[in-house]
Parts: C-alpha cells; sequence; structure tokens
C-alpha cells in the first residue's frame, strides 16, 4: 500500500480522519507507525497529501491530514476487453488501474463462458475492491470507468461509434494485422479478446466499427500477459 485512500466516511472533521479495518492493520504491520508520523494518504476521486498520526491503537488509526497535491493523469485509454475468467479479471482490474487506463469496458464474446457473468467477482463492491488495490499501488486517487457489456452486437454497433469518436481504434488479433504501434501520443481505444481470441464474425464486427487489427506477436498469450503487452505499447513513456 503506497498510499492510503480515505474515504468521505473516514472524515469526523474537514482535516481529520478514523480509520479501522485493512488500512489499519497495513499500518501497524507493514509501516510499523508510530504517533507522529507522516504518511501519503489520497481522498478518492480528490487531492493527495499527507497524514500525520495523532492517535495509534490496535483499535483505530487517528491523523491530521493536509490534501494539496493533484493526482496524476488518467492515460486516454479505454480497453475494451472480453471478459475473462473471475481469477484474471481481479489481476486485470487492478494492473490496468495502476497502470492510469480510464475506461474498461468488459463486453461478451462467443468464447467467453456464460458463468462468468454470474461470478460474484463481477459485483460492484467486488470491483471496487480491485480497483482500490490498484489506486494504492499507484498512489493514484482517481477511479477508472467500468462498464459492462453483456450484449456485444448492440454495444458494438450503438455505443463503440461514440467511444471512438477522437481516438485511434485497436483490435489486438494476428490475422492480416499491421505491427502494433509503440507510444501513441493520442487518445486510444484497444479491444482483447478472450482466451482463443474473437471468432471471426466479431473479428469483422469490430473492423467494421473502424477498429484496426494489430499484432502483438508471434506467440500466444494469455489474456492478461495479452493486456499488459499491448497497454505496454501503446502507452506513452512516463
Amino acid at each position: 500500500m503506497n498510499l492510503i485512500l480515505l474515504a468521505p466516511d473516514d472524515f469526523v472533521s474537514d482535516h481529520e480522519v478514523v480509520l479501522t479495518g485493512r488500512r489499519l492493520a497495513h499500518v501497524l504491520s507493514v509501516h510499523q507507525a508510530t504517533v507522529g508520523e507522516s504518511l501519503r494518504v489520497g481522498e478518492l476521486n480528490g487531492l493527495m497529501g499527507s497524514g500525520e498520526i495523532t492517535e495509534l491503537s490496535t483499535e483505530r488509526l487517528c491523523m491530521r491530514v493536509v490534501l494539496s497535491e493533484s493526482p496524476p493523469p488518467k492515460q486516454p485509454v479505454i480497453l475494451v476487453l472480453a471478459l475473462p475468467r473471475p481469477k484474471m479479471l481481479k489481476r486485470i482490474l487492478q494492473m490496468v488501474t495502476t497502470l492510469g487506463v480510464e475506461h474498461v469496458v468488459l463486453i461478451n464474446s462467443y468464447r467467453v463462458e456464460k458463468s462468468y457473468w454470474q461470478s460474484p467477482w463481477l459485483s460492484e463492491a467486488a470491483i471496487h475492491e480491485q480497483l482500490l488495490l490498484g489506486l494504492e499501488q499507484a498512489r493514484d486517487t482517481v477511479l477508472p470507468k467500468i462498464t459492462l457489456a453483456k450484449r456485444l452486437k448492440p454495444f458494438v454497433e450503438d455505443d463503440l461509434p461514440d467511444l471512438l469518436l477522437g481516438r485511434e481504434g485497436w483490435l489486438a488479433h494476428p490475422v492480416d494485422a499491421s505491427e502494433c504501434p509503440t507510444h501513441v501520443g493520442r487518445p486510444q481505444l484497444v479491444a482483447i479478446g478472450p482466451e482463443g481470441g474473437f471468432i471471426p464474425y466479431e473479428v469483422a464486427l469490430l473492423q467494421a466499427a473502424g477498429l484496426k487489427p494489430v499484432s502483438l506477436g508471434a506467440r500466444i498469450l494469455r489474456v492478461e500477459t495479452a493486456v499488459a503487452v499491448a497497454l505496454g505499447k501503446l502507452l506513452p513513456l512516463i
């Protein structure tokens, strides 16, 4: 935890917070902090700064906080991702949040198991937990937008055109593809399929919407690896 995120309910006054639970346990076991020390803190979807510990016990952590720093800017990237298996989804959500992706759209696909859409890991609370972990790692406070699109064709026809406005659109698919560009400095959208890839009908649908097929290399990658490779190529160097 490189940043302690503060929710509105944590504030007992404008500049004082009281924390319990996971964040308290982390401060006690990992930071091993003491009264008078300062920790990096940030208000969820707000500013960052420091928190001076004024009281610390196994029951609660009290801090006096000063928030004056802006969080790092989001990367102007939308990730359109065929819903992966639940355990992989957890890791991907943390990773893309850490990397600063601004919007993730989880879509259906022929090769997506129907049971994945009933997973408890798709609940709002479960997704929120993974996003918080990604923010804490990256020292960021602003949550990415998450959209669930359970019907592919309506999403591509009705929503994708608006998402593509002012953006480069890429489809990670090796057939008849050009080499994936690197460190694109413009807003962009990248679509990545499920294990086994998009079927030809889906590829044609996405191409007709304006996505350009690009290759991530000759090797067959797991979805989470493909996401990391694609974002590593497309995101500007920082």
